[in-house]
């Protein structure tokens, strides 16, 4: 199914000032007809009076098929069954009435741009005089805007097994209005699973932090990417798997972010122990490195300077008070020592 957009419609002040004509032409008709029948019935007369109300009786039908777009709004025809076009630029339009405009996700409410007014813009109520009824007409016209969908937060378990809670936006629009109508049964609940659907695949393939022997390109080699550091390079992913699906639909997703990203409540407070050992063995040896540094070189500067001669014992005494004192978690107490180094 291929998009067939309608062009020279757009001719609706021309045909509502016809229909208005048409209607008071009618009326004029009856009340001609009337006053002559009163004078005296003929053929010719009750003709004029049949043909008077039976204009005055159609021709509001033919106020169905005035149609108003608005930009970026779209409208998909169907006569009888079958596809006729759509109107896709703005103005006012007049189209055969029996047309019906067909919007399969008209009603349906996302959690996305346009619809979290709760419908106010896509459906309007109307009250049934004499009860407290109410009938919803759904708009039928389909945004050609871009709009945002935010699925709601999904637990995926990444590649190493540990469940993480993501969220995606996904920045889309209709490109193609036939597609989007007759290819799929409701092209929003079906961009909403296609999203889901995505992002498990794509997020299964990554650790959520960075850890050895794991290959996320397919290559063969080990690799740094993961969730927390390699994002754009996952939200690419995600929005190229995402446009692979629902290119049938008529849509084009224009990108895909992760809005939300971390560990699964159950293990959320052992990871975050993990990190902080690792933060910790991190800066241990960061210390240890600079300890052993500063206590090579106050060795070498007393051996040159020949300031004090220590022996191998000595030496190793005084390295291992160094570390004690470089390494420690709290600051060193002096002690004085007034006796003989021996």
């Amino acid at each position: 199914m291929s998009e067939k957009v309608l062009q020279g419609k757009k001719n609706g002040m021309m045909m509502l000032l016809c229909i208005i004509a048409l209607e008071v032409l009618g009326v004029l008709g009856i009340v001609y007809a009337a006053v002559r029948l009163d004078d005296h019935v003929t053929p010719f007369n009750v003709i004029i009076l049949v043909a008077a109300i039976l204009l005055t009786a159609c021709a509001p039908i033919l106020f169905s098929g005035l149609k108003v777009l608005k930009p970026q709004e779209a409208l998909v025809l169907t006569l009888f069954g079958k596809y006729v076009g759509t109107l896709k630029e703005e103005g006012f339009y007049f189209v055969n009435p029996f047309c019906t405009s067909v919007n399969p996700a008209a009603k349906t409410k996302l959690n996305q741009s346009g619809d979290v007014d709760s419908g106010t813009r896509s459906v309007q109520k109307i009250l049934v005089s004499g009860s407290n009824t109410s009938v919803e007409l759904a708009n039928k016209k389909i945004s050609l805007k871009i709009m945002t969908l935010n699925n709601n937060r999904q637990k995926i378990n990444d590649c190493l097994g540990n469940p993480v809670e993501i969220g995606i936006a996904v920045t889309w629009r209709v490109t193609d209005t036939a597609k989007a109508v007759f290819n799929v049964d409701n092209y929003k609940e079906y961009l909403s699973l296609q999203c889901d659907s995505a992002l498990r695949n794509i997020v299964r393939n990554y650790p959520y932090d960075v850890a050895p022997n794991v290959d996320t390109t397919g290559d063969g080699l080990a690799d740094e990417g993961s969730l927390r550091g390699s994002s754009e390079i996952v939200a690419q992913k995600i929005r190229d798997e995402i446009q692979g699906k629902v290119a049938e639909a008529g849509l084009e997703i224009i990108e895909a972010r992760i809005t939300y990203l971390a560990y699964a409540p159950e293990i959320a407070a052992v990871m975050l122990q993990r990190q902080q050992a690792s933060a910790i063995i991190d800066a241990r040896k960061m210390i240890v490195d600079g300890a052993v540094g500063m206590v090579e070189m106050a060795l070498d500067r007393l051996s040159e300077n020949e300031t004090v001669i220590l022996d191998e014992e000595r030496k190793a005494a005084m390295v291992s008070n160094l570390l004690v004192v470089l390494c420690g978690n709290h600051d060193a107490q002096p002690i004085v020592n007034t006796g003989s180094l021996y």
